[in-house]
């Protein structure tokens, strides 16, 4: 009987050594979006290298629903669970200046992991529009008013507040629409139901070199490498920079050994090159970034940002 007992001991251990080192299990990645758009594949990329770096099953779950808001308003409570959220900054940065009832606060109810890949917006126009630079839409818009219908991925989100900034420029009024996706909004731009669109560059690229669109400017500080050739909104006479990112998230209240085992995790995983040539070749930049790096670029996110959606005076 006494062999017995200590034989199981000892079969008990590999697995009480797992746990304390927080392997094995299941790892929930949520994400506010439906299979297949941009934060989508960023989940599915890490979380596949995810499995062998930390020894656990990664699923990915998709939670949509509110532009993503409900993911975050799920996760925010699991601070026990083996679970993270991937998101983006319409979720982190936009929602909670425009709800008054968000459902939860980002600084509060998350700790910030790792920025894994950032984008660049772009502005195209339709086949039907005589423009082919920034510096010549703006003229068309004033020219045209009743014309500055501009198209974006969805309502709230930075390309939103992009078109409200070039309307400005313009000296115009715009009617901004909000598609549900970049699917519809470059269907409608390629057919010409919606003149101009301001979407994500992996979004709308295959299309421009396709010549069905024209993409006109970047919005990066710099030209981005999938594009070396078409300028950014500065080089087009714009002052602006902006970027989008996705990022992961941990709820508030995990432990500290476990959430700094998964940031650790997630920069080794985007260190490696076959990680690398994912995201690249799904035309997405890849980032590294610690925990540290990643919090400081999310403060000054918020910081450029929040004065440009409370000016705008937008309202859901």
């Amino acid at each position: 009987m006494k062999r017995r007992t200590a034989a199981a001991a000892l079969l008990a251990l590999p697995a009480a050594w797992s746990r304390a080192q927080g392997s094995g299990g299941t790892l929930r990645i949520v994400t506010g979006y439906a299979p297949g758009g941009a934060t989508d594949r960023v989940a599915r990329i890490v979380g596949d290298q995810l499995q062998a770096k930390l020894g656990m099953t990664v699923v990915v779950e998709n939670k949509t629903g509110a532009g993503g808001r409900l993911a975050a308003q799920q996760v925010k409570g699991m601070a026990g669970q083996q679970v993270l959220m991937v998101a983006n900054p319409a979720v982190m940065v936009v929602a909670p200046l425009v709800f008054k009832d968000n459902g939860y606060d980002p600084e509060r109810d998350f700790i910030p992991l790792s920025i894994v890949n950032d984008y660049d917006f772009a502005v195209s126009v339709g086949p039907a529009v005589p423009v082919r630079e920034l510096s010549h839409l703006i003229a068309w818009l004033r020219a045209n008013p009743e014309k500055a219908n501009f198209g974006v991925p969805a309502t709230g989100s930075l390309p939103h507040f992009v078109a409200l900034m070039i309307a400005e420029k313009a000296g115009v009024k715009a009617q901004v629409i909000g598609y549900r996706g970049s699917a519809p909004l470059v269907t409608d731009l390629v057919g010409g139901q919606v003149p101009v669109s301001i979407d994500t560059l992996e979004a709308v690229l295959p299309h421009h070199e396709a010549g069905k669109v024209r993409i006109l400017a970047t919005s990066g500080a710099r030209r981005a490498p999938i594009s070396p050739n078409i300028p950014t909104f500065r080089e087009a006479g714009l002052p602006l920079a902006a970027n989008g990112w996705n990022a992961f998230f941990a709820p508030a209240g995990m432990p500290a050994a476990t959430v700094q085992r998964y940031a650790n995790a997630i920069v080794e995983v985007m260190k490696d090159p076959d990680t690398q040539r994912k995201f690249l070749a799904a035309q997405m930049t890849p980032v590294v970034a610690t925990r540290a790096q990643t919090e400081s670029t999310l403060k000054a996110y918020r910081a450029q940002w929040a004065p440009v959606v409370q000016k705008s005076g937008y309202q859901p």
